[in-house]
């Protein structure tokens, strides 16, 4: 920015489901930022949004065309947290406004999306940050300073588990949900925060085995079961499980890493908590660690977004990378479609993956829905 003293002008794209995690961010931060406007297609939303944080009397504008909205206000920074598959349509058109963005989960739908969010944002010289809130968790954190410092030694596997709870009502509550174009399955939506962390800790994957299927979701077009084995090009392994089939609700979200000379577990209702932590160098620390770097989301979304923001808001002043980058939103999307490609193919697929979408796989259980 020019003016490095000035408050970031923000605006919020999309006021569903997971928007008051974003405004409850930018209120944190409100040091840095100032929520200039809002907007929603549907204006109920705005209302209800602004109202659970008693903005609705303030001079926050509402606007339900963000074009307009943009035009207008011409904010410093964007969040978009609308339905997937307008991510990045609407994320290019805030770059190329010369707004900073961050983009909620995943990236985009496709890689070819991807890479022009990430070529643009660097033409335009603004960030461009991919909504992966979990990586600010204290446990990740603590386990992410573990395996940076070498207390693992040489990594041998780790295991991803998404055991989670979609009813008919939650489809049934927006139209794009569960559809290869707009959405995806429970791995692109529900599972994606889980693997961009197994990523994240083991580096790049050199090749995939999956099998994905709808067992219990008749009225999606995408899987609500993935299973995969990852081979990373460090000679480690990942496995994944990710699916919204478990009764009678939300089970958990697990991260567990094995080395050579440290095993870690983190759990809880989205990888919050340390559940395991022994290591060669120092097993004494056990129940400390387990005590201090746990915490107990109300929901799966955690507590992350408003580190997040805050590193956003470092970002744009001090002219830096945000730590959550577009490219790290491209890698999240590169490992859940190799996994699509993988049980669509019915063999292995290496990596990396090139121009590969979501809707490359439409039609991929429509044989089942006809039995």
């Amino acid at each position: 920015m020019d003016n490095p003293s000035k408050k970031i002008k923000y605006v919020l794209i999309g006021c569903g489901r997971i928007a008051p995690n974003h405004i409850a961010a930018a209120l944190a931060n409100d040091k840095e930022l100032e929520i200039a406007a809002v907007c929603d297609i549907i204006p109920e939303n705005m209302e209800k949004l602004l109202a659970k944080f008693g903005l609705e009397n303030s001079k926050i504008k509402r606007y339900e065309d963000y074009r307009e909205m943009l035009k207008i206000e011409k904010p410093d920074l964007a969040a978009v947290a609308t339905d997937s598959g307008k991510h990045a349509e609407i994320a290019l058109e805030i770059i190329n406004a010369g707004c900073n963005v961050i983009v909620e989960k995943p990236i985009a739908m496709s890689l070819d999306d991807a890479d022009r969010l990430i070529a643009a944002a660097k033409a335009k010289g603004v960030k461009l940050c991919a909504c992966h809130q979990n990586r600010f968790n204290k446990s990740i954190q603590k386990i992410r300073a573990a395996l940076e410092t070498g207390r693992f030694g040489k990594l041998y596997h780790a295991a991803a588990h998404i055991r989670w709870n979609r009813v008919e009502d939650y489809y049934r509550q927006a139209s794009w949900r569960g559809k290869w174009a707009s959405d995806g399955g429970a791995l692109m939506n529900q599972c994606i925060h889980n693997i961009d962390l197994l990523r994240w800790m083991l580096g790049d994957p050199v090749e995939v085995m999956a099998y994905t299927d709808r067992l219990a979701h008749p009225y999606i077009e995408a899987e609500d079961l993935g299973l995969a084995i990852v081979k990373f090009k460090n000679g480690a392994y990942g496995l994944i499980e990710g699916t919204t089939n478990v009764f009678p609700k939300n089970l958990e979200e697990t991260l567990y890493i094995f080395g050579e000379k440290g095993t870690v577990k983190a759990g809880g209702k989205s990888v919050n908590r340390i559940e395991e932590w022994s290591f060669a160098d120092n097993m004494a620390e056990r129940e400390d660690v387990i005590k201090t770097f746990s915490e107990n989301p109300p929901n799966v979304y955690g507590f992350g977004h408003t580190p997040l923001y805050a590193d956003m808001a470092s970002a744009i002043k001090n002219d830096r990378d945000p730590y959550v980058s577009g490219e790290a939103g491209r890698a999240a999307l590169e490992l859940v479609l190799a996994i699509y490609k993988s049980a669509a193919l019915g063999g292995p697929v290496k990596l990396p993956l090139e121009h590969c979408a979501s809707v490359d796989f439409t039609g991929r259980f429509d044989k089942k829905a006809e039995r």
